[in-house]
């Protein structure tokens, strides 16, 4: 049973700005989590009930898993030192 991968509209901004290099690393791991949604390695963000994070080297993609739609939703993607700031 594969979920279905979205974006929101502020995680494909950053994701776009991001270097050619470091989309090329990342497309992969974020295909795969429509297999895999909580694949060894991903850790559950603390105070919040749908929230993971997953480390790609110094990037970090924090996505929301909904089981009842079948579906991942990447909520944010950047370097470590950015992917938190701001975030509520």
């Amino acid at each position: 049973m594969a979920y279905r991968v979205e974006f929101t509209s502020a995680a494909r901004r950053q994701f776009k700005r991001l270097s050619p290099e470091v989309r090329k690393r990342l497309a992969p791991v974020i295909d795969h989590l429509a297999d895999k949604p909580r694949a060894p390695g991903v850790a559950k963000m603390s105070g919040t009930e749908y929230c993971y994070r997953l480390r790609v080297g110094d990037y970090r993609i924090l996505y929301e898993v909904y089981h009842d739609r079948l579906l991942v939703l990447v909520i944010r993607v950047g370097h470590r030192r950015e992917v938190y700031r701001g975030r509520s």
